[in-house]
């Protein structure tokens, strides 16, 4: 038996008891493992600082990579905010009496134990134990191994924590870095109850196409935003630029700017910010012409493959079109359906795009960098779901849990 099934045993066995355990009683777990990520500090960056040096600092993973005092403080944040949240497991979603008798309650459950296959995010490591274990479920992690002293050493704190608060630590299991792990992972029939993906394109295709485990797809963040005919200009800059610059390697970063042709003349005031920012765009043939000597960062010329790309980078593609119905075809076409904009002071425009695009958030005059559990009010995430099924959007508690029926009888029988 190798190291990954011994660890899908322990984990599968140890998660009966998850569910079960009082809300209490996690909420206190939760608020120790954001007291030891504080007192742990020095030895999360000295561990990060090790991930680091084996990356190179242009690389576009190595923001996500970095864990700062300022990031373990937001850690600690969101952990302690998931224990201020109302465990989902026991709440009754429905309950009525049929005529024979039988009283039906329709009540929610943990997902049992989750499955997680992630990049070089080691902040992801504590979002996920945070919401899996407000959730009522186990945890299987899978991390790159780009981040994998960092990952080790914040999974050995909580595993201390949960020890200390008489908890079997195998309710957590953190996978090899390796490859062969990822694949043992992804077979996993009998163990692992829902596998969920976050990284790039590249990793979720490969884990859709190839796990037999069920998955939920938290797709890549190729994110639109379009600035129509009845745009406010200064609402405008600040949105897209925040929607641009925030933090540009996140999913939720704007990647294509669509703009309305009778508004090319703004182009360059929109684009003001972005220039001090150094954001590089790659425009199409009437969006250059509008911005050629009149943009102070670097401006190229669009190839047909800068549309339908995460730039995950300072850079950007922008799009002109005539009509609402043409910005609304270039979104059908290239959206990952994860994060869609449209700034308009239109009402009729406002309602058409956000009932036509097809997204798991669609946004007004307002920036796609929303796009976040925390945000939503749900505390932490676990992902971002682009598909239909299960779950849609940021994924909080209640996303990680399904239901099951509670049937009360006083001697019914069917007869038919």
């Amino acid at each position: 038996m190798n190291q990954s099934k011994l660890q899908f045993v322990a984990v599968k066995d140890a998660a009966r008891k998850t569910g079960s355990l009082p809300a209490e009683k996690t909420a206190k777990i939760l608020n120790d493992i954001a007291d030891a990520l504080i007192s742990n500090s020095k030895s999360i960056l000295e561990s990060n600082a090790l991930d680091l040096s084996r990356m190179d600092p242009k690389n576009p993973m190595y923001d996500r990579l970095t864990i700062d005092q300022k990031r373990i403080e937001g850690m600690a944040s969101d952990t302690r905010h998931v224990a201020l949240l109302p465990v989902p497991y026991g709440e009754i979603i429905e309950e009525r009496t049929l005529d024979n008798g039988l009283k039906l309650n329709k009540v929610r459950v943990p997902l049992g134990v989750v499955g997680v296959i992630y990049e070089a995010r080691p902040n992801v490591t504590v979002d996920v134990v945070s919401l899996c274990l407000r959730s009522g479920n186990a945890v299987v992690l899978k991390g790159g191994s780009d981040a994998k002293d960092s990952n080790k050493i914040l999974v050995d704190i909580i595993h201390d924590v949960l020890k200390n608060n008489g908890v079997n630590p195998d309710i957590i299991q953190l996978l090899p870095p390796d490859r062969e792990a990822a694949t043992d992972l992804m077979n996993a029939v009998g163990y692992i109850d829902v596998l969920i993906p976050r990284g790039s394109k590249g990793l979720i295709n490969a884990v859709r196409d190839n796990a037999k485990v069920p998955v939920i797809e938290t797709g890549a963040g190729v994110v639109h935003t379009y600035f129509d005919e009845f745009g406010d200009i200064n609402k405008a800059i600040d949105v897209i630029t925040n929607a641009k610059t925030r933090r540009v390697s996140v999913c939720n970063a704007l990647d294509c700017l669509i703009i309305h042709s009778s508004r090319l003349k703004d182009l360059p005031q929109l684009c003001s910010k972005l220039a001090e920012k150094q954001v590089e765009i790659f425009a199409d043939e009437r969006s250059f012409a509008a911005l050629e000597g009149k943009y102070a960062a670097l401006l190229h010329h669009a190839q047909d493959s800068d549309f339908g790309r995460e730039f995950q980078s300072l850079r950007m593609a922008v799009k002109t079109v005539d009509n609402l119905d043409s910005a609304l075809d270039h979104i059908f076409k290239y959206s990952s359906k994860h994060s869609e904009a449209v700034i308009t002071e239109n009402e009729e425009v406002a309602q058409r795009f956000l009932n036509e695009v097809d997204a798991a958030c669609c946004y007004l005059n307002t920036s796609t960098a929303f796009t976040d559990g925390a945000q939503f009010g749900l505390g932490a995430e676990i992902g971002i779901s682009t598909q239909k099924l299960h779950a849609r959007g940021p994924m909080g508690l209640k996303e990680l849990t399904t239901y099951k029926w509670k049937i009360f009888g006083n001697g019914q029988i069917r007869n038919s």
